[in-house]
């Protein structure tokens, strides 16, 4: 299991890339608000959903029927995802559309993802045979655990940003970096 979630842990960085570079420093998406309101929905949920990962993977296993529960989950982010690269093209036109990098990157990410997922997917198997509950993962290094709860909690955090945002709220005038609304 350690080595599936620092295959996670590589996936975070990235993702945590993609977010301030792309998102928040070349497209200002939360600058933009409601103009990609659907892109910024979505990245909401997956956020959501990889806190809840970054939050739990580290510390307990899904046992039994959270197995399948976990499944669902991951399946939820794997459409999100493939919702999300639609969607981002339509509402970035406007705006420039998707960088060629920023889509190699997505590129890079999805195959990182499957390998997570590779790696993820037989320990959920072994944990489905269990009777179902969170039990305490054993022997998942203090780094990873403390680096899961940073990359969770930022994740979130990121993904109240983005709901806040695609629904126009003034505190989104600047961006991260300090740069004037567009529009102000």
């Amino acid at each position: 299991m350690e080595y599936a979630l620092t295959i996670m842990i590589v996936q975070g960085v990235l993702g945590a890339f993609d977010t301030l570079y792309y998102h928040e420093y070349v497209c200002r998406l939360p600058v933009h608000g409601p103009k990609v309101g659907r892109e910024l929905r979505l990245h909401a949920l997956r956020d959501f959903v990889y806190g809840l990962l970054f939050l739990s993977l580290p510390f307990v296993q899904w046992n039994g029927w959270l197995s399948v529960l976990l499944g669902v989950l991951i399946l939820l982010e794997v459409s999100i995802t493939i919702w999300d690269f639609n969607i981002e093209v339509i509402e970035r036109a406007p705006l420039g559309g998707v960088a060629n990098r920023e889509r190699g990157l997505h590129l890079i990410m999805a195959v990182v993802y499957g390998y997570f997922l590779a790696q993820l997917v037989p320990n959920m198997i072994k944990w489905f045979g269990e009777p179902t509950g969170f039990v305490a993962q054993s022997g998942i290094p203090v780094w990873i655990q403390g680096i899961g709860i940073l990359f969770g909690v930022s994740v979130i955090l990121s993904g109240i940003r983005d709901l806040l945002a695609s629904r126009g709220l003034k505190v989104f005038q600047k961006d991260l970096f300090g740069r004037q609304s567009l529009s102000a």
